[in-house]
């Protein structure tokens, strides 16, 4: 097959051929995205503007609500439009974009996850020393420390994805999903976000365990 270095577009999964069930999926996603933005934002402006919930839980929540925000604004936008254009183009730009901000958010979400379990287990399980050991500093540097490793898991995904050479720009995928993008590789660059791939799983595993024990210790205490 030729190679496509930079194709200029890439062409998605279709819902449908036709136009009448194009539509209706455009209308469920609308309802589904319109729902997730309306809640983060309820959640957002609750903690932003009441006073009372400007503690390190809610503002840990409230980071939540941004970035779980942004991951439903990465994806299903352009999938609406391309449901109710009928169409199935993404410009190389705009999926290298899409790429980017869904690792950006998802590994910022899973890191605040993290952050937020061992919020919760100091506050239950060591009450008296909560406000010295999550004061606002602290939870301003968890937070931030979070968003960086988001942003650290986006550009290594990204420019692994995307440094491969393209033997086709067909995605069999409604978004531009990482895996599927690999299979449209010519080389065996793909290996290194392969590699990349399997690191992340790694390093999630492991927080998602920290988050179970620490669970398991609150129970524990509670009990």
């Amino acid at each position: 097959m030729p190679n496509l270095t930079s194709p200029s577009e890439f062409l998605l999964l279709e819902f449908s051929d036709i136009q009448e069930l194009q539509i209706l999926h455009f209308f469920v996603l609308l309802a589904v995205y319109l729902t997730a933005v309306t809640s983060n934002l309820l959640i957002i402006i609750a903690v932003a503007f009441d006073h009372h919930l400007h503690t390190p839980m809610y503002f840990f929540l409230m980071n939540l609500a941004l970035m779980d925000l942004g991951v439903f604004s990465v994806t299903l936008p352009k999938v609406m439009a391309n449901a109710l254009l009928n169409t199935r183009s993404i410009s190389y730009s705009g999926c290298v974009a899409q790429v980017f901000f869904y690792f950006f958010f998802g590994g910022s979400e899973f890191a605040i996850l993290t952050v937020m379990a061992h919020d919760r287990y100091v506050a239950i399980c060591s009450p008296l020393q909560y406000e010295s050991i999550m004061h606002r500093g602290a939870c301003i540097q968890m937070a931030a420390s979070a968003w960086i490793a988001g942003t650290l898991f986006a550009i290594l995904h990204t420019s692994g994805t995307f440094a491969i050479t393209f033997c086709s720009n067909r995605i069999d995928q409604f978004f531009c999903e990482v895996p599927q993008i690999l299979k449209l590789s010519c080389s065996d660059l793909y290996l290194i976000e392969v590699g990349l791939l399997i690191l992340t799983i790694v390093i999630c595993g492991g927080c998602f365990i920290f988050i179970v024990i620490t669970y398991m210790h609150i129970f524990a205490t509670l009990l």
